[in-house]
């Protein structure tokens, strides 16, 4: 048996206090309220920039930042803004535009958390995410209804913001159009001469609310032609592509729209390696416009989607959170652009 040795009482490591603003002030040469305002970013009161800098450079000496809980109090709502983690697959598009939101939030002083509710979706969830308080939730994705919106509400939320395909009744809405990026990959290809279009669907669980609408807009486009579309089934792994590459030829196909870039350039890869030539045999169209399709040999057709603007949503939540009674502003955004290349 192992034993512990008391510590003695000279070992014990003496216990700091913890700064506080009062310490900062004296430090700096100036009032509380002054440093309450600069370390909380307020606007509405004129402080020299040489002031703010001796405040900053006191609290980093000092090792203080702000009490969240305090602020909170003073303010009358928390300044979280919660982001629940995406139960989807997240690319290089969407962490980009997170990244952009993230940072825009920052400098409007929100502290933005994201929350992971492993096994729980919808308005369950939200009961979930309304413990935390916070003062603004961004919904990704569907699954929420006007049932999970009333009880953040309840619990404090001044503002709630969807982003997906529909709206929800109480919330602020970003409109994500996907079938329009389907229509536009599915119209460049009739118009190239393809007759026979293959469409990727994704087999990512949590995907069907984005690949469904892409392949009603791929037959949108072909609607009232000769062209047919097919749905192609693809789990994104190099073995399913080989499989699917290797009876290509059976279904007639001479097009296809992928999905997105990374699953067009997994299955391009596996096409050429069945001895298929792109686009002279398959025409290949992504989504996205990620840099890594412009240097594949050959270069990737893809649709540029634009996503929208992390600083305007950033200043929705801002707006929300300031006048809490307004109606619920909704925005219809991603744009859809073809960017012609030399797959297809």
């Amino acid at each position: 048996m192992v034993q512990i040795p008391n510590t003695p009482p000279s070992a014990v490591p003496a216990q700091h206090s913890v700064p506080t603003s009062a310490d900062v002030a004296r430090l700096a040469g100036v009032s509380r309220a002054t440093v309450s305002y600069v370390l909380n970013n307020a606007t509405a009161v004129r402080i020299s920039e040489p002031t703010r800098r001796r405040v900053r450079e006191a609290a980093r000496e000092l090792g203080y930042v702000p009490h969240a809980a305090a602020r909170s109090l003073r303010a009358g709502h928390s300044r979280m803004v919660l982001m629940p983690a995406p139960a989807i697959p997240a690319g290089p598009l969407y962490s980009r535009f997170l990244a952009e939101l993230q940072s825009a939030l920052g400098r409007l002083d929100y502290t933005v958390v994201q929350y992971g509710t492993v096994g729980l979706q919808g308005d369950e969830a939200a009961r979930v995410w309304a413990e935390l308080r916070p003062v603004a939730v961004l919904v990704p994705g569907a699954g929420l209804g006007p049932p999970g919106v009333a009880v953040l509400r309840r619990s404090g939320a001044r503002a709630v913001v969807t982003l997906g395909p529909e709206r929800v009744e109480g919330a602020h809405a970003l409109l994500m159009d996907h079938e329009a990026v389907g229509h536009c990959a599915g119209a460049h290809l009739h118009a190239g001469g393809r007759r026979r279009i293959g469409v990727v669907v994704p087999g990512e669980a949590g995907l069907e609310a984005f690949s469904r609408p892409r392949l009603a807009g791929v037959r949108r486009a072909v609607r009232g032609t000769d062209a047919t579309v097919t749905a192609l089934p693809l789990a994104y792994t190099e073995q399913a592509a080989a499989r699917l590459a290797a009876r290509w030829r059976e279904t007639g196909l001479d097009a296809v729209f992928a999905y997105n870039d990374e699953y067009a350039m997994l299955l391009m890869r596996a096409l050429q390696d069945e001895g298929l030539r792109i686009p002279e045999d398959v025409a290949v169209v992504g989504a996205d416009d990620l840099m890594l399709g412009r240097l594949l040999r050959p270069r990737l057709t893809t649709v540029h989607v634009e996503l929208p603007s992390g600083w305007d949503l950033a200043e929705l939540v801002d707006r929300a959170v300031r006048e809490p009674g307004g109606e619920p502003e909704v925005h219809r955004v991603l744009g859809a652009t073809l960017v012609p290349r030399e797959s297809g």
